[in-house]
Order: C-alpha cells, then sequence, then structure tokens
C-alpha cells in the first residue's frame, strides 16, 4: 500500500495510491500504515496530474547512515565500518517530490545520493532486531543531497548535509516492501549514474533501527536514510535527479539556483 500526502484546492490532505491515481483517507499517514481500508473505490479520486505530491511525512529528525554499501566501500576502496556510521540532517531540509533542489553559494560541488529511507511508525526506544521491522510504518525514496567542497573543507559533515532543500523525500510511503533485496539507482538527465541493490547493504534496516534507538528514541515520522550504493557525482544547475527504488518509485527533483 503506497500512502501519499498531497494537495489540492489548497487542502493538505492524505491518501492511497490506487489505479493509477489517489483516493483521499481520514487517518494519518502513520495510523494508516497501521490500518486496513474498506470501500477505496467508492471515495474521491484524483489523478496525479492534478494534485502536489507533498513530502509522506514531518520527521523531527532524519538519521543518516554513512558508507552502508559494499559495493560503495569497494568504489572507494575503504574498509567496511564495524558499527554505522551516523550523522543527523535537520528537519529544514525536507522537500517533496518535484520541489526543487536549491544550489546554495557556498557550495561549488553538490553531489547527488541515492537512498532507501525507512519511515518510523511507533516511538522506538532500545528495540531490538527481532522486533525492529513492528516499529517501521513503511519506506520512501531520499536523496542525501551533500556540498561536498564543504564536507572536505569542514571536516565534519553538518554544514554540507543541511542546507535548505537537501533532502527530498517520496514520493509517497510503500508500506509493503522487503527492503532486503530491491534495486536503487539514480538517473541524472535521463543518464543511470548509479545502479545497485539494497542486499549490498552492510547494515540491515533490523540494524540499524537496533543500533539508532540504542542512541537515541526514534519518533513517529523520523526517517533512516540507508546509505548510498556507488556512483556519487555532482549536480549542476538545470539537472534533473530522478532516485528509484524498486516496488515504491521514483523521487523526482530539479536543481535551481537559489
Amino acid at each position: 500500500m503506497k500512502l501519499v500526502r498531497f494537495r489540492t484546492n489548497d487542502k493538505d490532505k492524505n491518501g492511497v495510491v490506487i489505479n493509477g491515481g489517489l483516493v483521499e483517507i481520514n487517518p494519518s499517514l502513520l495510523d494508516a500504515a497501521q490500518s486496513p481500508f474498506d470501500d477505496l473505490e467508492r471515495k474521491e479520486f484524483y489523478h496525479l496530474d492534478e494534485v502536489k505530491i507533498l513530502p509522506p511525512v514531518h520527521p523531527s529528525k532524519v538519521v543518516c547512515v554513512g558508507l552502508n554499501y559494499r559495493d560503495h566501500a569497494e568504489e572507494l576502496n575503504m574498509t567496511l565500518p564495524e558499527e554505522p556510521i551516523l550523522f543527523i540532517k535537520p528537519s529544514s531540509t525536507v522537500i517533496g517530490h518535484e520541489d526543487n533542489i536549491l544550489y546554495p553559494p557556498q557550495s561549488h560541488q553538490v553531489d547527488y545520493e541515492a537512498e532507501l529511507a525507512v519511515v518510523i511508525g511507533r516511538k522506538s526506544r532500545l528495540v531490538n532486531q527481532e522486533d525492529a521491522l513492528d516499529y517501521v510504518a513503511g519506506y520512501t525514496i531520499l536523496n542525501d543531497v551533500t556540498a561536498r567542497d564543504l564536507q572536505q573543507k569542514d571536516g565534519q559533515w553538518t554544514r554540507a548535509k543541511s542546507f535548505d532543500t537537501f533532502c527530498p523525500i517520496g514520493p509517497w510511503i510503500e508500506t509493503d516492501l522487503d527492503p532486503s533485496n530491491q534495486k536503487i539507482g539514480m538517473k541524472i538527465n535521463g543518464q543511470v549514474k548509479q545502479d545497485s541493490n539494497t542486499k549490498n547493504m552492510i547494515f540491515s534496516v533490523e540494524e540499524l533501527v537496533e543500533f539508532i534507538s540504542s542512541i537515541m528514541t526514534l519518533n513517529p515520522g523520523d526517517v533512516i536514510a540507508t546509505g548510498t550504493p556507488p556512483g556519487v557525482g555532482p549536480l549542476q544547475v538545470g539537472d534533473v535527479a530522478e532516485v528509484s527504488v524498486e516496488g515504491i518509485g521514483i523521487l523526482k527533483n530539479e536543481v535551481s539556483h537559489i
């Protein structure tokens, strides 16, 4: 089931993707992730091209994982980490499907990073791997946009990862997905730049939920970005970035000047 937030006639609504369009639902998306629906066909139907798709959640934080693909580590000739490498993007970075990524004047190298994102559905603290998926509402797509030159200059990642618009998320939440074996990729202006599979992740979703929840409480709506595969590269103003995750869809954003 694909759960979506959308805007029509200046009103924000929740919906389900069905038959190539959207049907409005009343529950919040996180409630909807746990609830069955009846008679969806009888409710008002919207075509995708007649609504504005919104970010599927408003996370209090986006917890990101660095170097979590074996093939990316091989590409960089780096040793596999013994524990997940974590950093956080502020909620002010979040934008939705078809919103513009703004290229900051402080940077001269802004990179794309295709990622599978985990949406937390329940307050999570000290969660065991065996129970981890019970705390997950579903999965979406994320582009971990990074000012690479500033990351290298600063020696730490906060500024480089935290510019407004540097965390496109969407277009919706897929509640029924095996996160351990899905194709993931990135196209820039229609050309394939990243092409891998989530089976190449070093730390599984279950391991990440356990590890992160042992450090910080994860709130409903928080997002875990699970790392990027090889092929990371630069974005230019005018580029169109399309992140795809099998079983979810495509997250599309254009790069523009501030």
